[in-house]
């Protein structure tokens, strides 16, 4: 892409929500020919430079004194400079700390420095959990609105509206308060005709809340979309998006995700609520100026921001300090662990408070099992996770093929429609069949559940033998017709989930993929579970079962095999272990079942990489281009820093800039006609001895500033960089001194430098850019998307769908 020059004006960083960016699902096109996009599109003032002269006011700018605004800063879809940012951090923290010695209140403010990570913290994790809360009561109750409304108060759910009724505990979803939508209408609920109006006000209320949904995000925040995990991972890494964490994103967010989640479609609210979380960190960020102005020490924030949001999505403090440090952080130093922990504690304290289920639990889904496993159990719970690595290597797969065409074809330009119409099947489909009519939450907490005495669910179903009842615990039995009528719908329902899932991941509402993940595994869990329990029963004098599962005993839990399923399939396809985990067993309260949970997630990982080695999260990074280093991928080609430079042999020399002997004029000559984010400082053109490096966003801030307030700076003054002025005849214009924004250690490698290493000090130092030298000489520079190009094509993928700096 060509640059179109910029002119002189005021800098203003594009900080909007409102340009429609197909973020997770569509097009997103910034593919450029250099390093750089355009400054036209992202900085409001230049669009066309005609650097002629402009005389300022007579104060004369020390540079070197005051730093500029805008200087040090970003462009949206740039990548931060983590040494330098960090280096920055560290000045400021020693500059803190002479001055607290000085006075009172130098020490007070030294103190209020260090306390305001932590007060920082705090706010997240208060504000997280509040959102939490009003998103999963807003969420329960408009799911119920889709079959009913309450006549005590339209405003509450339908467990709530039925609490004070004297119904009788098998009855209690039969309570005189709450009507369906045939009972208020027609007068009564039994009959074809009121099915019929059952259906249709279903369908009905399902398409409104989610084409309300599309149209909020489509018009107030396109980033509101998807889970937003792919992008918070690349924002981690060093990668700007503006807008994306910004407050218009978090409250559209907030809103369609109830919508969403309400209107039945097969996805869940885990992975939006980690996005809803970053929002509040970002937005909580700038009262405090430390990260207001570092980049670096805001994603420190995020990271613990993120823990948060994972801790109020599953009541898993452990889990989301995990989460945060396996799956999405990039940089995570002891005491980011620290923070993380603290606002994590905080978040799920929050929703505890508010207690949005009634239950006095932070899930839905809660669940306790009291039985041991027995040691051939494992064989079991190994297939549940050979299941469940098969089913995230082919989702992954079939939902990427889908996102591509989504991206490549018309599809893209109708998300309306598209979000009409799967909706539209997802509820037709989903109301006949009351496993996939009520809400995924529901049906995973249904499918975990332990049969007790007094459950009434299909599922618990058997034929009782009250004679062989010891205590509390049930007696393995034969399974009545109530269960098998369930297991013929929970078939169904595992069809219908494993493809619905794969079109609705993706579409333009915000949409979490742990939920529908959970709820295929733990439909298939529970299938086997039962599998085993009757094969166990019938069987009990089999050689395999003589040992330990005598008749009458109650030796099988098939809630315990749906939540192993659960953990094997939301690992099949995100790839996380440890987290998963920790999530699952802090989710049961169970500390023994953490064995068949680790054998799950451990196979359907190893079956999953076997197939594919990306997770969903690094398919969609990949298929949107975003610029993520992978710190997990070992490089293992043999090729060297000068075979992936540039300038490539028969390509135009490095641009640079002299340090003592360019013109003003020349400078916006190389800006105007090049589109590099930055460029070489060198001693000259002939010895190409390097002096250091120069961003081109700080170039034109300080050139145009010295334009408008230094005065005598014309086209014809000289810019230098360094400490002394060179020797110019007396009649010479005013100079301009520009050493204050040069780099003057910039990072080096020779040109012999094997990229394995030179790959590894991008990951772990979070450069931008690094320059090749030949016995100290320039001969040119390889940017972090020369690498992922450079990744991309040993790996025999196109290089250009690498689309952003």
């Amino acid at each position: 892409m060509d640059q179109k020059g910029y002119r002189r004006g005021s800098f203003q960083s594009s900080t909007s929500d409102e340009d429609m960016l197909e973020i997770a699902g569509a097009s997103l096109d910034f593919s450029m020919a250099d390093d750089d996009p355009p400054l036209d599109r992202e900085m409001g003032g230049f669009s066309s430079y005609n650097g002629g002269g402009m005389n300022g006011t007579s104060t004369m700018m020390d540079f070197l004194e005051e730093p500029l605004p805008g200087v040090g800063t970003y462009e949206d879809f740039n990548t931060i400079d983590w040494v330098r940012e960090k280096s920055r951090d560290r000045d400021r923290h020693r500059e803190i700390t002479s001055r607290s010695k000085e006075s009172t209140w130098a020490l007070i403010h030294s103190v209020s420095d260090a306390f305001s990570g932590w007060l920082l913290m705090l706010l997240i994790g208060l504000l997280a959990g509040s959102l939490a809360g009003l998103i999963d009561i807003s969420a329960h109750w408009m799911t119920d609105l889709k079959e009913g409304v309450c006549l005590a108060g339209f405003w509450f759910n339908h467990e709530h509206c039925c609490w004070k009724s004297n119904t009788t505990f098998t009855d209690r979803d039969k309570c005189p308060e709450w009507k369906s939508w045939s009972q208020l209408i027609l007068g009564h609920g039994e009959g074809a005709f009121a099915y019929i109006l059952n259906y249709f006000m279903y369908v009905i209320w399902a398409l409104l809340f989610s084409l309300l949904a599309v149209l909020l995000v489509k018009g107030f925040a396109p980033y509101a979309c998807g889970s937003g995990i792919p992008e918070i991972k690349t924002i981690l890494s060093g990668f700007i998006i503006r807008g994306y964490l910004g407050k218009w994103t978090l409250i559209i967010k907030t809103i369609t995700l109830v919508l969403a989640v309400s209107s039945g479609l097969s996805l869940g609210k885990e992975g939006p609520l980690v996005h809803v979380a970053c929002c509040c960190g970002n937005i909580l960020c700038h009262l405090f100026t430390k990260y207001r102005k570092n980049e670096a020490k805001r994603r420190e924030v995020l990271s613990a921001a993120a823990a948060a949001g994972v801790s109020v999505a599953f009541g898993a403090p452990i889990g989301g300090v995990l989460f945060s440090l396996e799956e999405v952080s990039y940089y995570f130093p002891l005491k980011t662990l620290w923070r993380s922990f603290f606002a994590a504690l905080v978040a799920a304290f929050t929703l505890r408070s508010i207690n949005p289920f009634g239950n006095s639990r932070l899930v839905l889904f809660y669940v306790e099992f009291h039985m041991p496993w027995h040691l051939l159990e494992l064989v079991p719970f190994i297939l549940l996770g050979i299941f469940g690595g098969l089913w995230g290597a082919f989702f992954i797969r079939s939902n990427i093929a889908w996102c591509r065409r989504r991206k490549t074809t018309k599809l893209g330009k109708y998300p309306v429609l598209e979000v009409f119409v799967v909706t539209a099947i997802t509820a037709i489909l989903a109301f006949p069949n009351e496993y996939t009519r009520m809400s995924t939450s529901e049906l995973i907490s249904e499918l975990f559940n332990d049969c007790g005495i007094l459950d009434s669910s299909k599922l618990c179903e058997y034929v009782n033998d009250f004679n062989s009842t010891k205590g509390d615990d049930l007696p393995d039995r034969a399974a009545g017709p109530g269960v098998y009528t369930a297991m013929w719908q929970l078939a169904l329902a595992l069809i219908m989930k494993v493809f619905i899932t794969i079109f609705t991941f993706g579409m333009k509402v915000p949409s979490g993929l742990f939920i529908p993940s959970m709820a295929v595994g733990a439909i298939a869990g529970r299938l086997l579970g039962v599998a085993v329990e009757q094969l166990a029963y019938y069987h009990h004098d089999w050689a395999i079962f003589s040992g330990w599962c005598s008749q009458g005993a109650d030796c099988i839990t098939p809630g315990l095999y749906a939540m192993v399923g659960a953990a094997a399939c939301l690992g099949g396809v995100t790839r996380m272990t440890v987290s998963l985990v920790v999530i699952m067993f802090e989710l049961t309260g169970g500390l023994e079942y953490i064995v068949p949970l680790m054998a799950a997630a451990m196979t359907s990982k190893w079956v999953a990489d076997a197939i594919g080695r990306e997770g969903i999260y690094d398919a969609h990074i990949r298929l949107n281009g975003y610029p993520f280093l992978e710190a997990k991928e070992e490089f293992s080609h043999k090729t060297l820093a000068m075979d992936v430079m540039r300038p490539r042999r028969n390509d135009p020399p490095l641009t640079v800039i002299t340090q003592d002997s360019m013109t003003v004029e020349d400078v916006e000559t190389i800006i105007s006609e090049t589109t590099y984010s930055g460029y070489p400082v060198v001693v000259s053109r002939e010895s190409q001895r390097l002096v250091g490096f120069v961003l081109r966003r700080d170039l034109i801030i300080s050139v145009e500033n010295a334009r408008k307030k230094q005065d005598g700076i014309v086209s014809t003054s000289i810019i230098y960089f360094t400490d002394h002025s060179p020797p110019l005849p007396p009649s010479s214009p005013s100079m301009l001194k520009l050493r204050s924004i040069l780099d003057l250690s910039p990072f080096t490698v020779t040109d012999q430098t094997p990229m394995e290493i030179v790959v590894d000090i991008f990951r772990k130092l979070g450069l931008r850019q690094c320059l090749v030298t030949h016995n100290g000489k320039l001969l040119g520079i390889i940017t972090k998307k020369d690498v992922l190009k450079h990744i991309a094509q040993l790996a025999n993928q196109d290089p250009d769908s690498i689309l952003f700096n």
